[in-house]
């Protein structure tokens, strides 16, 4: 069986934050939850590979922001918008995004299936995207160049 490096790098990156996992029931219908004053990510435990790859990435994101629950929603929502984001990121590559893109013609599902995570997961990749004419930005911010990389889309397939 071939290993999941970038689920490793995810249970690495829990471990050297000092946290560890833990599989159990997850109350109400979360898939996994972070509890930062015992240092656990609990994560369901009958989750097939999508959702189980997806939540380890997400609540990773979480540990690594330290990320807790606040009772103003806006907030609520802006953590796990970017936890969605942070996990695509560390799970997705542009590559890998791009061919199943390509091959599934933009159908989300069958993409979230190829590339091993959920809808939510790949919609959180397409955010973080920004397609201008010719060019695609990844993680763009204000200013020229303040983007994480930029894709000339001009010359494929020449």
């Amino acid at each position: 069986m071939m290993k999941d490096t970038k689920l490793a790098f995810l249970y690495e990156t829990i471990d050297a934050l000092g946290y560890r996992v833990e599989f159990g029931n997850v109350a109400g219908d979360r898939d996994g939850e972070t509890i930062h004053e015992k240092k656990l990510v609990r994560i369901q435990w009958d989750l097939t590979v999508r959702p189980y790859r997806s939540t380890v990435g997400h609540e990773c994101a979480h540990v690594v922001f330290r990320d807790h629950p606040s009772r103003f929603g806006p907030v609520n929502a802006k953590q796990e918008r970017r936890a969605d984001e942070w996990a695509a990121r560390q799970l997705i590559t542009v590559d890998e995004y791009r061919a199943a893109e390509a091959r599934h013609e933009g159908h989300i599902e069958a993409m979230a299936i190829e590339l091993l995570v959920t809808v939510d997961i790949v919609q959180a990749f397409q955010r973080v995207l920004l397609r201008i004419g010719d060019a695609v930005y990844i993680d763009p911010r204000m200013g020229a160049g303040q983007a994480e990389a930029r894709i000339d889309l001009s010359l494929e397939g020449v």
